[in-house]
């Protein structure tokens, strides 16, 4: 075999290669982003929720989805032309929501996600469409906890990568943080008596109580502000301002406080001042 016919042989070996290699990579999701505009005009969304929140984001057991979250980014896909039946939802844990995002495996997340600065540097954030706050869950029974400054030694739960977990490492470290992977396991340790007590957002605490009438109870007052935003790929931008027009139309409109009532309401959760959305 002469040189030059040697040299055409490794070409094309080599680019047979690196299709080989892009098919795989686009095959691994990569860090394709999606966009949120160009999607809703493909006529569908994929949206992150949570599965295992009463009353904000719940997987019922007919398979279908129910809560604040779940009316909301409804509300939202309306306005981008896009119908309930044509939004196939993904469950977005708390840890794993960024990733979700920046590897094009949803659109948008509406799950109860606090925006945050640390976040902001990763992916981008519509809203508030709503103002939580931190708070604590308990036995119904249980006198001793009465709020985070009497947690010292005692045991608590909360989820990897959610911002209640880290105020409580950073600012409470005597107390015994076990983070686990989703609230409804940090409530199933707390009702066999494994742990003293759960952290996140009030509004969550309060979906579980009610879950439990009798056996759980929140205690205390909300000592963080948490406002939850719709998370989505950092530069959409028209994306970005479209989910905030959607946002502030369902406010106006008197679809947020009926959607919160629908949802939240029975908890016994009193509904707060509607939120201003941030156009950062």
């Amino acid at each position: 075999m002469n040189l030059n016919r040697s040299l055409r042989h490794r070409s094309v070996r080599l680019g047979i290669g690196l299709a080989a290699l892009a098919v795989v990579a686009s095959a691994c999701g990569g860090n394709e982003e999606r966009s949120v505009t160009s999607s809703a005009e493909n006529g569908s969304l994929i949206v992150g929720i949570k599965y295992d929140q009463p009353g904000l984001g719940l997987r019922n057991p007919d398979g279908s989805f129910s809560g604040f979250d779940v009316e909301v980014a409804k509300y939202v896909a309306d306005k981008l032309g896009v119908p309930a039946d044509k939004i196939t939802f993904k469950e977005a844990p708390s840890a794993q929501r960024e990733t979700l995002i920046q590897n094009g495996e949803v659109d948008y997340v509406v799950a109860t996600y606090s925006i945050t600065d640390s976040r902001k540097e990763k992916v981008g954030f519509a809203g508030p469409y709503f103002v939580a706050g931190q708070s604590l869950l308990v036995a119904d029974g249980n006198t001793d906890i009465t709020g985070p400054d009497s947690l010292a030694g005692k045991k608590l739960c909360s989820v990897t990568g959610s911002t209640p977990a880290q105020k409580i490492a950073d600012e409470y470290p005597d107390v015994q943080l076990q983070p686990f992977d989703t609230y409804s396991a940090c409530v199933e340790s707390l009702r066999n008596g494994a742990i003293d007590a759960v952290t996140t957002d009030d509004i969550i605490l309060a979906g579980y109580a009610a879950q439990y009438p009798g056996e759980l109870k929140v205690v205390g007052e909300p000592f963080t502000t948490e406002n939850y935003g719709i998370g989505l790929a950092k530069d959409d931008t028209d994306g970005r301002n479209k989910i905030n027009d959607a946002i502030e139309e369902m406010v106006s409109s008197g679809a947020w406080e009926k959607s919160f009532d629908e949802t939240v309401g029975a908890s016994g959760y009193q509904l707060p001042a509607a939120p201003t959305v941030d156009r950062y």
